[in-house]
C-alpha cells in the first residue's frame, strides 16, 4: 500500500516539483498551498509523512507543527527551510519536526530524506540491527563499540580513533544500513553552530574508512553520491559472531 504524503508548500512551482517526483516514487501525494488549509488537512486525514514549508500564508509552519502536536498528531514532519536559516532549523526541530531539508535541494536528497524518515517511523529502517546494544556497548557482528569508553574493536583488534571519528562511527552504527546525510552527521557530531563546511565530514569519514580496512569484508562505509554515507555490515560474516 502506497505511503500517503501531505505537502504544504505555497510556491506553485516547487509544490508541483515535489508532487511530481514523489508520485514517481510511488507515493500518494496531497498538496496544500495555504497554511490554514494544510493544517486542517493534517488534522482531518491520516498521513505517513508531512513535508512542511515554514513560511506560509494563513498559518506558518511553526504554528502548524504546534497545532498538530498539541492535538496528538505524531505524523513525521520534514520542514523545508531557506539556505543558512539555522535558527529556523533549530526552532523547527524543537517544535516537533523529525528532519529538515534546505532550499534549494536536489531530487536525490529529497527522496533519500523522505525514505529515511519513513523507515525510521515504521521501525524497519535498519537493514542489519545491532545484535546487542546497551549503555556500555554496541555489537554489530565483529564490530564492537563502547560509547562510554570511546573504544572500538573489529575482529578482536582495537582500532584507535580520534574523538570525532569515533562519534561519526557511533552515529552510523546506531542506524546500520541507513543513509545518513552529511547534514545529519554535521549536526549530530559537530552541532548546529559549527562554522566549518561539510568537507569536514568527508575528511573524517575518509580517515575512518582507512581504519576499518582492518576487516573490510565484515564492515565498511559506503558513499551515496550527493547524499551522504551508510555503515554496511556483511550479514554472513558480520553477524556470525555471537555477542
Amino acid at each position: 500500500m502506497a505511503k500517503r504524503l501531505l505537502v504544504i508548500e505555497d510556491e506553485p512551482t516547487l509544490s508541483r516539483l515535489l508532487s511530481y517526483n514523489l508520485k514517481n516514487e510511488g507515493y500518494e501525494v496531497t498538496v496544500e498551498e495555504n497554511g490554514q488549509s494544510g493544517c486542517e488537512t493534517g488534522l482531518r486525514s491520516s498521513f505517513d509523512l508531512i513535508l512542511l514549508d515554514l513560511m506560509l500564508p494563513g498559518m506558518n509552519g511553526f504554528e502548524i507543527m504546534s497545532k498538530l502536536r498539541s492535538e496528538g498528531i505524531g505524523t513525521p514532519i520534514i520542514i523545508l527551510t531557506a539556505k543558512n536559516a539555522e535558527e529556523e532549523v533549530v526552532q523547527g526541530l524543537k517544535s516537533g519536526a523529525d528532519d529538515y531539508i534546505t532550499k534549494p535541494f536536489g531530487v536525490a536528497e529529497l527522496l533519500a530524506r523522505v525514505a529515511a524518515v519513513l523507515r525510521r517511523s515504521s521501525g524497519d529502517e535498519e537493514i542489519v540491527k545491532p545484535m546487542l546494544e546497551t549503555e556500555s556497548q554496541i555489537v554489530l557482528g565483529e564490530l564492537v563499540i563502547y560509547p562510554e569508553k570511546y573504544e572500538v574493536t573489529l575482529g578482536g583488534e582495537t582500532i584507535t580513533l580520534r574523538p570525532k571519528e569515533f562519534e561519526v562511527l557511533l552515529y552510523l552504527a546506531r542506524k546500520p544500513g541507513v543513509v545518513m546525510t552529511r547534514d545529519d552527521l554535521m549536526n549530530a557530531v559537530w552541532g548546529f553552530d559549527y562554522i566549518g563546511g561539510q568537507r569536514t565530514v568527508d575528511v573524517h569519514v575518509s580517515s575512518l574508512r582507512k581504519k576499518l580496512e582492518l576487516d573490510p569484508e565484515s564492515v565498511h562505509i559506503d558513499s551515496i553520491r550527493g547524499v551522504g554515507y551508510k555503515l554496511v555490515v556483511n550479514k554472513k560474516k558480520g553477524l556470525s559472531q555471537k555477542a
